[in-house]
């Protein structure tokens, strides 16, 4: 593809040197992935700067460069001759316009639904796939747990990959057939311009509570990044928000989309109300008729609600919609639970304040009289510090036997991250808290410490089937270790 098709019409991006006519063989922000005949576009990003591995671009055989405005490339001393130089206020949008272009604008050819919050997103996403494959539709999933095009399955490695990585999954998509994409969207994605260039149909907010205050520094910037996704949208997108969340309404201040809501609590454009919730599913009065579905807890009436609005704003009967919500499952990992004499064992993805209390609050309403709930957690390391006392006094406060373990320590010593965890207990939250670094011994005491009726919680990896210590990827998943320690009980 020629240089003029990449940015023809393209705002933003200006043509400084070089032959327009000029093919490109790949568009690339990794100088590492270079060959012969690239673009590679240099972006500013939070750990190092891309302008600085233009040479080494250059040298792998790149044939065009883009930069930004604030890059000196007449004095950089960088061998230019006969390269294609470009130049955009901002290289990250840049590279999702291009990006785009390269692969023939696919989200023009599909109805790609992004969906954000701090929880719920992959619950959502997996939803929706599951009810529009029900239709009839083929469809892609593009989050945390995986990437699906159709029914094959494709390794996820970041809950929103980056542009090049998006729009080459958009474009198999498209190929393969897929007419309805779901899309995780996650507040680095939208601040580091990850989704640039891509044409959303709708938007969905679930919520905003404490998460990733170690890479966007305060709530107050962590939620204006959700909000970005919200103030790109088009006139003819809808914009689908939480109603009953305080950050709803601020997601619609300056969309120019159709404004839509959704809540079980205040006046909503989609309402829903909890009839009974129990371990069979949950009973809803959903727009006026009711619902049975297979999920359990008040956070995922949330979920379904999110799914019920998008499929009405997709324009899908209401009958239609309701039947495919009352047969969907849950996504692997989110309150995924194992019986066995007795003994309640649940495994969820939960890993932030509020997450764990939704979670811990439906188990409180869930359990019998006298049963104990007893919770296994821990938190990530490299990650917002500030939430891991704020977890532990969630976990001390809606359990009777709390134990803190290891998660994904990464390059964190685990103790280290456990003293910080503790931190958060109060007197009555230490007496019942046992603190076992490592995780297997962990679930192996709370199945021991469990009588017959009793719920034991493993929280923070759901679906992972590893932990991360050192760099290194550790073989582990909760489900089959909660289930072994379950199935050997005498």
């Amino acid at each position: 593809m020629t240089i003029s098709t990449l940015i023809n019409s393209q705002k933003g991006i200006r043509l400084l040197q070089g032959d327009p006519s000029t093919g490109v063989r790949a568009i690339t922000q990794d100088s590492r992935r270079v060959q012969a005949g690239d673009c590679f576009v240099a972006v500013r990003g939070v750990i190092s700067d891309g302008h600085t591995y233009i040479n080494k671009a250059l040298e792998l055989g790149a044939v065009a460069i883009v930069c930004d405005e604030d890059f000196d490339w007449k004095n950089s001393g960088l061998a230019l001759d006969g390269i294609v130089v470009l130049q955009a206020k901002d290289t990250a949008v840049a590279l999702g316009l291009m990006a785009s272009a390269f692969h023939g604008h696919p989200a023009q050819k599909a109805k790609v639904i992004g969906v954000t919050g701090t929880n719920g997103k992959t619950s959502v996403t997996t939803l929706l796939w599951q009810c529009f494959t029900s239709f009839g539709h083929t469809c892609g999933l593009i989050g945390t747990v995986e990437n699906r095009i159709g029914d094959r399955v494709v390794e996820s490695t970041h809950t929103t990959p980056n542009a090049e990585a998006v729009f080459a999954l958009l474009a198999e998509m498209v190929n393969e057939g897929c007419t309805y994409i779901f899309m995780e969207v996650s507040s680095h994605a939208i601040h580091q311009r990850r989704v640039a260039g891509l044409e959303f149909v709708g938007a969905v907010f679930t919520n905003l509570t404490h998460d990733h205050l170690d890479y966007h520094g305060t709530f107050k910037n962590y939620r204006d990044a959700k909000k970005m996704l919200f103030d790109d949208l088009p006139a003819s997108a809808f914009a689908l928000t939480n109603n009953d969340d305080k950050n709803g309404a601020f997601m619609l201040q300056n969309t120019k989309a159709q404004q839509r809501t959704y809540g079980l609590k205040k006046s909503s454009d989609y309402k829903a109300k909890i009839i009974e919730n129990a371990l069979t599913g949950l009973h809803l009065m959903m727009d006026g008729e009711e619902v049975h579905a297979r999920l359990i807890g008040s956070f995922n009436a949330y979920n379904l609600l999110a799914v019920y609005g998008v499929c009405r704003e997709l324009g899908i009967e209401k009958d239609m919609a309701l039947t495919a919500i009352s047969g969907i499952q849950g996504a692997e990992g989110r309150f995924e639970y194992i019986l066995h004499k007795g003994i309640l064992g649940i495994v969820d993805y939960a890993h932030t304040p509020d997450a764990l209390e939704q979670v811990l609050e439906t188990i409180a309403k869930l359990k019998q009289p006298k049963a104990k709930v007893i919770t296994v957690a821990g938190a990530g390391g490299d990650r917002d510090k500030t939430k891991r006392p704020l977890m532990a006094a969630v976990c001390a406060k809606w359990s009777d036997q709390l134990i803190l373990t290891s998660d994904n320590p990464r390059t964190e010593n685990p103790a280290d991250i456990l003293n910080d965890m503790e931190t958060g207990l109060d007197q009555a939250g230490h007496i019942k808290t046992l603190t076992i670094e490592k995780r297997e011994t962990a679930i192996k005491t709370a199945v021991k410490l469990a009588r017959s009726g009793d719920i034991i919680l493993v929280a923070g990896k759901g679906h992972e089937k590893y932990q991360d210590i050192m760099g290194v990827k550790h073989p582990f998943d909760d489900k089959s270790v909660l289930g072994m320690c379950l199935t050997e009980l005498v």
